[in-house]
């Protein structure tokens, strides 16, 4: 039986770059925090952990036509990303629940 395969992270989106260092000290170490998490969470864990609260966006695709998801990434933010793979591609981040799904 195969190992499960571990989230790898794609943080290489310019506005997800902008908006984390944009962040103060605080805000960047827990979004680090939540990463660090991530990479060592196989998918199955992703789905099923009731912290990240993993929710698909039905009102808005990605540039490809990709299905949006938003994830809770640290104290008091939510990012938007998309599988592809075994890659979680980060795309936002989001200080308030709303904004993630607009």
């Amino acid at each position: 039986m195969s190992e499960p395969a571990h989230v790898r992270l794609d943080l290489n989106s310019p506005v997800f770059q902008r908006q984390l260092f944009a962040l103060p000290k605080d805000g960047q170490t827990a979004v680090l925090n939540a990463l660090r998490k991530l990479v060592a969470m196989s998918w199955q864990q992703v789905y099923a952990d009731g912290g990240l609260r993993w929710e698909a966006i039905l009102s808005r695709v990605g540039s490809h036509g990709d299905r949006l998801y938003s994830l809770r990434i640290g104290r008091g933010f939510r990012a938007v990303a998309y599988r592809e793979g075994d890659w979680l591609r980060l795309l936002t981040l989001h200080p308030d629940h709303d904004t993630a799904y607009r």
